[in-house]
C-alpha cells in the first residue's frame, strides 16, 4: 500500500478548531438531514397523509440541495475574494442557530386545510438554514482546513471528520433525542436547544479560528468568471483527477442518499424495533467511527490509492447486509443488523473521507473557496437530488399511490448498492494515476 511518509505536524489550535466547529457543524447537519425529514414524516403520518411523507422529504432534500450548492458556489468565491474563512464560520454559525430554531413553531400534526402551508413551511425553513449552514461549513469550514493541511496530513485530518457525522448523531440521538418525540403537539425545545448550539459556537469561532497566513485576497473583483471557476472548460481540463475524484464521491453520496432519509424509520417501523432503534444505531456509530478512524491515519501512513477497493467491497456487503435483514431471524439477523451495519456506515465514510483528502490534494493554490461549489454539485447537489428520487419511487411503489402505511422498503438498500458498485470506475482512474 505504498511506503511510510513523512507527516507534517498539525498544531493544537488546528486540530482543536476542526474537530470542535466540525463537530458542531456535524450536529447541525445531522438536525437537518435526519430529524428535518424525520419531523417532516411524522407530521404528515400524523395528520393522516403518509403519501405527502415521500413527497415533501423529497422535495426538502432536493430544494435544500439546490440553494446549499449556489450558496456555496457563491461564498466561497467571495471568501477567496476577500482573503479570509474565520468571519463566514463564525457569523455563519450564529445565524445557523437561529435559522434552525424556526421549526420550533410548527406543530407535529395540521388538519387538511393547513396541509400544504405546512409543507411549504416545512420546506422553505430547511432552505433558509441551509443558507446559513453551507456558508459557513460547506463554504468557509472546509477551505479553511484546505488551507491549514497538506498531502501528508489531510487523509488523517479529514478521516476524523468523516467521523464527526456519526459522532453527532450519538451527540443527537443519545443526548438530545428524548427531546423530540413523533407523539408531541410540538417539539419546540428540541429545535431551541439544538439552535443554542452551532449559535454559542459561532461566538466562539471569534476568539479561536484564525486564518492560515499564506491565504491571500484575490487582487480582481467578483465577477462572473471567478465565481464559476471550477465549471469553466479549461479548469475541467487541466484538472480531471479532480473532477474524478469528485465522481467517485458523487456515486457514494447517491448511494448513501438513497436510504439515509429514511433509516431512522426503517429501524424503528420497518424492523419494527421502536424505541429501541438507538441500541444498533449507537452500535453502528460507534463501531463505524472506530473504523473510520483507523482508515484515516492509515491513509496517510501508507497512501490511500491500495484502500479505495477494499473499502468499497465493504460498503456494498454492508449495504447488502441491511437489505437481506428481510429474510433472516435471530442470530443471522442481528449479525446484519450490527455488523452489516458497522461495515456500511464505516465504509461509506472512510470512502467520503478518502474522496476528500484526494480533492483537497488537487485543488489549485489559491482557489481552494471556489472549487468548494465545485465539490457541492457533486457531493450534495447530485445526490440529494438522485438518491431522493430513487427512494421516492421505491417507496410509493412499495406502499401503493393511495396508501396510508408508511413503512420504508428494504428495497432502497438494494438500490444503494447498485449505485455504489458504480464507483468501482472513477477508482480504477484515481489507482493508475502516477
Amino acid at each position: 500500500m505504498g511506503s511510510e511518509k513523512k507527516v507534517t505536524p498539525l498544531g493544537g489550535r488546528i486540530w482543536f478548531s476542526a474537530i470542535f466547529f466540525g463537530l458542531i457543524g456535524q450536529i447541525a447537519w445531522i438536525v437537518e438531514n435526519m430529524y428535518f425529514a424525520t419531523f417532516a414524516q411524522d407530521v404528515f403520518a400524523n395528520s393522516g397523509r403518509s403519501d405527502m411523507s415521500y413527497w415533501v422529504t423529497t422535495w426538502m432534500v432536493i430544494l435544500s440541495a439546490i440553494a446549499a450548492t449556489a450558496t456555496t458556489i457563491f461564498a466561497g468565491a467571495w471568501s477567496d475574494k476577500v482573503g479570509k474563512r474565520k468571519p463566514f464560520i463564525s457569523f455563519g454559525y450564529i445565524f445557523w442557530g437561529f435559522t434552525i430554531m424556526l421549526f420550533a413553531i410548527l406543530p407535529m400534526k395540521v388538519d387538511g386545510s393547513k396541509l400544504f402551508l405546512t409543507a411549504v413551511l416545512i420546506v422553505l425553513f430547511d432552505c433558509i438554514m441551509t443558507f446559513a449552514g453551507s456558508t459557513s461549513n460547506d463554504a468557509a469550514f472546509n477551505a479553511w482546513v484546505a488551507d491549514n493541511t497538506d498531502d501528508t496530513n489531510r487523509g488523517r485530518i479529514n478521516g476524523i471528520l468523516s467521523i464527526l457525522p456519526v459522532i453527532a448523531v450519538v451527540i443527537v440521538f443519545v443526548g438530545l433525542g428524548s427531546l423530540y418525540n413523533s407523539a408531541n403537539e410540538s417539539n419546540a425545545l428540541f429545535f431551541v436547544v439544538i439552535g443554542i448550539i452551532p449559535l454559542l459556537a459561532g461566538i466562539l469561532a471569534l476568539i479561536l479560528i484564525k486564518d492560515a497566513k499564506d491565504v491571500k485576497a484575490l487582487g480582481n473583483s467578483l465577477d462572473v468568471k471567478e465565481i464559476f471557476y471550477g465549471f469553466k472548460k479549461e479548469t475541467v481540463k487541466n484538472n480531471k483527477i479532480l473532477y474524478v475524484t469528485l465522481l467517485g464521491a458523487c456515486l457514494i453520496g447517491i448511494s448513501q442518499q438513497t436510504f439515509f432519509s429514511y433509516l431512522i424509520n426503517f429501524l424503528i417501523v420497518t424492523l419494527k424495533l421502536g424505541d429501541m432503534f438507538v441500541i444498533p444505531m449507537a452500535v453502528i456509530i460507534v463501531c463505524s467511527a472506530i473504523l473510520t478512524g483507523i482508515f484515516g491515519f492509515m491513509f496517510d501512513k501508507h497512501g490511500r490509492k491500495g484502500f479505495y477497493v477494499p473499502l468499497l467491497l465493504m460498503t456494498v456487503v454492508g449495504i447488502l447486509s441491511f437489505y437481506s435483514l428481510q429474510f433472516a431471524e435471530g442470530g443471522l439477523r442481528n449479525l446484519l443488523l450490527y455488523g452489516g451495519g458497522s461495515l456500511m456506515m464505516g465504509g461509506i465514510l472512510s470512502l467520503i473521507g478518502a474522496f476528500n483528502a484526494n480533492f483537497q490534494d488537487h485543488i489549485p493554490k489559491g482557489c481552494e473557496g471556489r472549487l468548494q461549489g465545485v465539490r457541492m454539485c457533486f457531493t450534495v447537489l447530485i445526490p440529494m437530488i438522485v438518491g431522493p428520487i430513487i427512494s421516492l419511487i421505491l417507496g410509493l411503489d412499495a406502499m401503493g399511490l393511495n396508501g396510508n402505511d408508511f413503512v420504508p422498503p428494504y428495497s432502497l438498500f438494494m438500490a444503494a448498492a447498485i449505485v455504489a458498485i458504480l464507483a468501482i470506475i472513477p477508482i480504477t482512474i484515481i489507482k493508475k494515476e502516477k
